[in-house]
């Protein structure tokens, strides 16, 4: 199992995810669903707000994202640096910075045994101080540096307001659903209703940005072949990849200098 990410997304209760859509709203004006597109493409539609919460998306301002983050089962400094490290790695072309703090983090990252798991962006808002919002189960600095680059990059992805990739319609649509249950059933101890929510629903592709999905992406979970319907398997990603990097310079694009370079050019042969 070493090959799959085995990543759950926390959901918050039913009773705040109208609460927490607004908080979304707030941060991000773009998170709200084109609510009037929706309904004159599908005459049933019915924007409640319990539906129009659940296609609300999660993402950060578009100013940049500078988050406070700590650790409740207080790990080693080089630990703390070393995830610290890889989730930092989304700064590479996006405004994000992942800054420590020494308690009551926006972002707060335990190790215990509940497995791979992140609330989705601004819903770690929603979580009490006293709980985690990302778990990294018993990550060590003995941890192979390709399980920070696939586990720790990923989670952090879904801190991001990123969701999994594979639950786009185009790749669930590759999955037969009844060797995929009895996969995950086996392999984590997964109930039916898991797995359909975890692998087999398709997101509500309103609910996303206008990208084409991207099987090698970080936040696509690796699918073996013999859970897929043509016995290929769906790459899935084992780091941020090309796709990945452009996502988030769009949805959290770096300030362009104000200086331009024959500026930049001109005030160095004044010095």
């Amino acid at each position: 199992m070493k090959d799959i990410i085995v990543c759950s997304p926390k959901s918050l209760p039913a009773d705040l995810l109208v609460e927490a859509a607004r908080t979304a709203v707030q941060i991000n004006p773009h998170n709200h669903p084109p609510v009037e597109h929706l309904t004159r493409i599908i005459p049933a539609f019915q924007p409640t707000p319990q539906r129009i919460a659940l296609l609300t998306k999660k993402y950060w301002g578009v100013g940049g994202v500078r988050l406070t983050v700590s650790f409740l089962d207080n790990p080693p400094s080089d630990l703390r640096k070393r995830i610290l490290q890889h989730m930092n790695a989304w700064s590479k072309t996006g405004n994000v910075k992942f800054v420590e703090t020494k308690s009551k983090g926006q972002v707060r990252i335990a190790r215990d045994e509940s497995g791979y798991w992140s609330y989705l962006g601004t819903d770690i808002l929603h979580i009490p101080l006293k709980l985690q919002t990302m778990n990294l189960q018993e990550f060590t600095m003995k941890t192979p540096e390709s399980e920070y680059h696939r586990v720790v990059r990923h989670e952090t992805g879904h801190t991001l307001g990123f969701p999994h990739e594979h639950m786009r319609k185009e790749l669930v649509d590759k999955i037969d659903p009844e060797k995929a249950i009895a996969y995950f059933e086996a392999t984590q101890g997964w109930t039916e209703a898991e797995v359909r929510a975890q692998v087999l629903t398709p997101i509500e592709e309103s609910s996303l940005r206008g990208t084409a999905p991207d099987p090698k992406s970080i936040m696509c979970y690796q699918i073996p072949a013999q859970l897929t319907k043509d016995g290929k398997p769906i790459i899935g990603g084992k780091d941020i990849d090309a796709s990945d990097y452009g996502f988030a310079a769009t949805i959290y694009p770096k300030k362009k200098s104000a200086t331009s370079p024959k500026a930049k050019a001109a005030a160095g042969l004044r010095r």
